[in-house]
């Protein structure tokens, strides 16, 4: 088991920044991807960001590609946010997979884009 926690949501003006951590612990040898999606009020949850454990290889959304950065240092997985936009808006979820399981969630985190 896996568990997630993270952190570092809260309200950005349009054109600012934040970045979300997002610490796991327990089995995290069984980790093989790391990522974060989102969920907008109404709308279903979408993938945002992924980052590969052992490659550091990373994939992104078109949505936010050249504005989100994901990285990974040890167990802490980070998502920079620059050039917000009020689409942004939304709960932001830290995950982890297996090789082929399912998503493992957090909690979730809000992230609100208004100015």
């Amino acid at each position: 088991q896996v568990q997630l926690v993270e952190s570092g949501g809260g309200l950005v003006q349009p054109g600012g920044s934040l970045r979300l951590s997002c610490t796991a612990s327990g089995v995290i040898s069984s980790i093989y991807f790391m990522g974060w999606f989102r969920q907008a009020a109404g709308k279903e949850r979408e993938f945002v960001a992924s980052t590969a454990w052992r490659t550091f290889y990373t994939q992104y959304a078109d949505s936010v590609k050249g504005r989100f950065t994901i990285s990974r240092d040890n167990a802490n997985v980070y998502l920079q946010m620059n050039s917000l936009e009020p689409e942004d808006t939304a709960v932001y979820y830290c995950a982890s997979r297996g090789g082929s399981g399912p998503w493992n969630w957090g909690q979730g985190t809000q992230v609100t884009v208004s100015s």
